[in-house]
C-alpha cells in the first residue's frame, strides 16, 4: 500500500470513495464529496492523501486549515474514509499517521469531529471549552502539537456549510 498526495486522475475515485464510505454513517449528509470538491476548488486542502493499492484508491484523508477560537494554525482532518470492503486493515491508521506527521511541520495541532474511540488512539481528545455548535462535545477533538490546551469554537472552512463565525 502506498500513501501519497492526490493527483488529478484520482479525483473521480476520491469522490466515489467518499460518498460510498460515508453513506454507511447515520450522520452522513451525502454532501461530503462536494465539500471535498469545494475545498479543492478554493485551494483550501492543506492535505489530500490517498491510500493506493495495485492502482486502486482504497482510502482518502483530507485536511484543511481551521481555527479554534481566535487561534489559527490548526489542521482540520476530515473526511478520513476507507473503502468499506477494506475496513480493519490499517489503511485509515496509515493515512492518519502520515497526515499527523505532515501537519506537525506546519500546524499548531490537528482537530476533527469524530468517534472518540477511534481517534483517541492517535492522541485526539475532547477539551473543556472546545466545541462546534450542534455537536456533542465528546466528538469535537484536538491533538495540540505544542501542548497548549485549545479553547473555543472549532471553525471549519465555509465549504463545510456550518454557517460559523468567520
Amino acid at each position: 500500500m502506498l500513501i501519497r498526495n492526490e493527483t488529478m486522475g484520482d479525483i473521480p475515485a476520491i469522490s466515489r470513495l467518499v460518498t460510498e464510505a460515508l453513506l454507511m454513517l447515520a450522520q452522513s449528509s451525502g454532501t461530503e464529496a462536494s465539500i471535498v470538491e469545494r475545498l479543492r476548488a478554493e485551494g483550501a486542502l492543506a492535505l489530500s492523501l490517498v491510500a493506493e493499492e495495485e492502482g486502486e484508491v482504497i482510502g482518502y484523508l483530507a485536511a484543511s486549515a481551521a481555527r479554534i477560537g481566535s487561534e489559527g494554525g490548526w489542521g482540520l482532518i476530515g473526511p478520513l474514509v476507507v473503502l468499506p470492503s477494506r475496513h480493519r486493515q490499517g489503511i485509515g491508521t496509515a493515512l492518519m499517521e502520515e497526515a499527523l506527521s505532515r501537519l506537525q511541520a506546519t500546524s499548531r495541532g490537528a482537530a476533527l469531529v469524530g468517534d472518540p474511540t477511534y481517534y483517541g488512539r492517535f492522541g485526539f481528545r475532547s477539551f473543556p471549552g472546545l466545541g462546534v455548535a450542534g455537536c456533542p462535545p465528546e466528538v469535537v477533538q484536538a491533538l495540540p502539537f505544542d501542548g497548549i490546551e485549545p479553547r473555543g469554537e472549532l471553525i471549519h472552512h465555509p465549504a463545510f456549510g456550518l454557517n460559523q463565525r468567520e
